[in-house]
């Protein structure tokens, strides 16, 4: 099976792993994503329980915990294992199909190509393939070259040093550029699993030149990019790396114009459940809210222009939310 992520410093580890690995057996073989939402979401409320769980009675009320999982769980606690899991990880083909999802760029369809068409029965016999990079595109090959390192978290100290570069780097371009990290780092997290950059300009409205521009000096006057997955107008994906001896890492650089920043910077801080629940809000109170724009819906469902943002506060003002500081939006 694939080697899961652990999550650090918590007191549920191995349960929380034990959820996500059922929820990925159900995305990548079953393909049913609502099962893989069910598990993906008790995964994340028992991360929140700050002490161990030992008893059924400590989950009680937890959101995401429906009686299936709840029974999986009380499995868990008596016997220290999970029969359904038990079944997953004996299921040689499941187990191969898993594998080849961890690869990036490789989803539930591909993987099953390659497991039940090319008869491929891990990461090594794909590496060893002849016909490995027709099987797989750009992205895909640059996804199993890096695979185990990818699949390490970014410690918080690393992220700041890359931090420091990339940042450095982009006010050399145009002093005026506003740059930062966005997604679990901004929230405070203890490590990531990659960088995600966001960039704006007060006046620019094309911004296209200044993503190439932040690309190419990225690339070749400090040789932090190593790899580019793609680039356009708006967004850069590549893998970047901080030294020699350091590990690979995947990087995206997303520019927005200025009166859709504070939108995006929002939307890509998160996390997930915060951006569905104000998107819920939003819905409920007469808005429609994206990564660009917040805007009114009329009484016809016309929508209005882009309702003015200056801040994050801003949206949160509009739908009468609580101000949530980034490190408070882990909910």
């Amino acid at each position: 099976m694939a080697t899961k992520r652990k999550v650090p410093d918590n007191p549920n580890s191995e349960l929380i792993d034990f959820l996500n690995e059922l929820g990925e057996y159900e995305k990548n073989v079953s393909r049913a994503i609502h099962k893989y939402n069910a598990y993906r979401k008790a995964a994340s409320s028992i991360a929140k329980v700050g002490h161990r769980i030992e008893t059924i009675k400590d989950i009680k009320g937890l959101e995401g915990i429906g009686k299936k999982i709840e029974a999986k769980i009380e499995q868990y606690l008596s016997t220290g294992k999970i029969k359904k899991l038990e079944a997953n990880r004996g299921d040689e083909t499941g187990a191969a199909i898993t594998q080849m999802t961890r690869i990036m760029g490789v989803g539930p369809a591909h993987a099953n190509k390659l497991v039940q068409q090319e008869k491929i029965k891990s990461i090594d016999e794909l590496r060893a393939h002849p016909k490995r990079n027709t099987l797989l595109n750009k992205t895909q090959q640059l996804g199993l070259k890096y695979l185990e390192e990818f699949e390490q978290k970014i410690p918080r100290d690393e992220m700041k040093e890359m931090e420091t570069i990339i940042l450095c780097e982009i006010t050399a371009i145009d002093d005026e550029l506003k740059a930062e990290i966005v997604g679990s780092y901004r929230r405070g997290a203890k490590a990531s699993s990659d960088i995600d950059v966001l960039v704006t300009h007060p006046t620019a409205t094309k911004l296209s030149s200044f993503l190439h521009k932040i690309v190419d000096l990225l690339t070749e006057k400090v040789a932090f990019i190593t790899d580019t997955i793609s680039i356009g107008d708006s967004k850069f994906m590549g893998v970047c790396q901080l030294e020699n001896t350091k590990l690979h890492r995947r990087i995206d650089i997303r520019v927005f114009p200025s009166e859709q920043y504070h939108c995006a910077l929002l939307y890509f801080t998160g996390n997930d459940q915060l951006n569905r629940q104000m998107r819920i809000v939003a819905q409920e109170k007469g808005y429609k809210l994206n990564e660009y724009s917040i805007q009114k819906v009329g009484s016809t469902g016309v929508l209005s222009k882009p309702l003015p943002v200056s801040s994050e506060r801003d949206i949160f003002d509009y739908l009468q939310m609580d101000y949530k500081e980034p490190n408070e939006r882990n909910v």
